[in-house]
């Protein structure tokens, strides 16, 4: 460095230490003021896990601005001792909101479902219903991931042809297992003039790969069957009735997006027994968490036919004309339906550090990933 600029002068870990948390507190004054202009705040929070079997609890909050912007800032990533019981994970939450002046703002939080946060989730509430005036007292308080549900709607569902999927699963692996093997079923595929696409190998844990593995390997059906009379040692030739039951499966996610209309439309329809038991678990597993939801269906008009469409700043045009109805649609807009980027809707998995943040100490990963949070929002 000082043969490229002979003026350089080498900066001490101490300072560069020193310089990164002074930025951090500065930043953190600038989020402190903006939450202090914020009438109401949604919070999600999740656990990471890290190499050092140390966990860390993320927190962060939702909420539009003066400008009608939506915002998110991260406000914790803090170290959790265990055991990670509903009451420690309380504490910390609460401990968050007061550090950060919003014990009185929050309205709504999201979590996964794991039990230990019904737990913290009903007792932050009642410890926030003494000094804040909830929505509805309390019943929209509790926002459960729609992320969590998801995958565990799919895999309840999934769990009723599970051995079909692993009979497919496994003639993926037989066939990926050896080049030669590859090489006969491309052939038999050529002559069949198939499409020139692979065969998927699905990950356990996101039932998404499992869907594209089935899809996949549904288009060279014909195929599986004529490899089978070139190899005696491949042994997992799904029938042809399970066959269909994968079609029927694969045509049946392919429109999970539309959750709600999945559930409530095509499963009466489909006259497969095999099909209505699939999906009365998977109704059953929505109902224990949604059935008792109250929607508001009123006072929000969105026009679907417009994908350019921004509802906060319809609302924020028409704030003097609908008063009382834009401030519900401000607070209710700021609520977050899940705790997860959406890639991970399909994942099973937890939430994992990479080693290079989790080799830091707690202190110093907590203040690395706000402040990333605070300056690139």
């Amino acid at each position: 460095m000082r043969t490229a600029t002979p003026y350089y002068q080498k900066v001490s870990r101490a300072t560069a230490r020193k310089d990164c948390f002074s930025a951090y507190e500065i930043e953190k004054k600038k989020v402190k003021a903006l939450l202090k202009d914020t009438d109401k705040v949604s919070v999600t929070t999740d656990l990471w896990k890290s190499g050092q079997h140390i966990s860390y609890m993320v927190v962060t909050a939702h909420f539009v601005d003066s400008e009608w912007k939506l915002q998110k800032r991260t406000l914790n990533f803090c170290d959790v001792p265990p055991p990670h019981t509903g009451v420690v994970i309380c504490d910390v939450l609460q401990k968050c909101l007061v550090e950060w002046g919003i014990e009185d703002k929050v309205w709504t939080i999201s979590v996964d479902n794991a039990s230990y946060n019904d737990v913290a989730v009903r007792m932050l509430k009642d410890n926030l219903a003494y000094k804040n005036s909830l929505a509805l007292h309390g019943k929209l308080f509790h926002v459960r991931c729609c992320a969590h549900i998801l995958n565990l709607l799919v895999q309840d569902g999934l769990s009723e042809i599970a051995d079909i999927i692993k009979n497919v699963r496994e003639s993926v692996k037989h066939l990926v297992a050896s080049e030669s093997r590859r090489l006969i079923f491309s052939e038999i595929a050529k002559q069949l003039k198939l499409p020139s696409k692979k065969l998927l190998l699905d990950c356990g844990t996101r039932w998404n790969a499992t869907y594209f593995m089935l899809s996949a390997a549904l288009e060279f059906k014909d195929v599986f069957l004529r490899y089978q009379q070139r190899d005696s040692s491949y042994t997992y030739l799904p029938s042809e009735d399970d066959w269909q039951k994968v079609k029927e499966v694969c045509s049946f996610l392919e429109e999970f997006n539309e959750v709600t209309n999945v559930i409530s439309d095509e499963a009466h329809e489909n006259g497969n027994i095999y099909m209505k038991v699939m999906v009365g678990k998977m109704k059953c597993k929505f109902d224990k968490y949604w059935g008792d939801y109250v929607y508001l269906e009123e006072g929000v008009h969105i026009c679907q036919d417009d994908s350019n469409f921004d509802a906060l700043e319809w609302w924020k045009m028409n704030n003097m004309k609908f008063r009382i109805l834009s401030k519900m649609a401000r607070d209710i807009l700021s609520i977050p339906i899940t705790t997860v980027a959406s890639e991970s809707a399909f994942s099973a998995g937890g939430r994992i550090i990479d080693p290079h943040r989790a080799s830091l100490g707690a202190e110093t990963v907590q203040d690395k990933d706000d402040i990333q949070e605070v300056i690139l929002p």
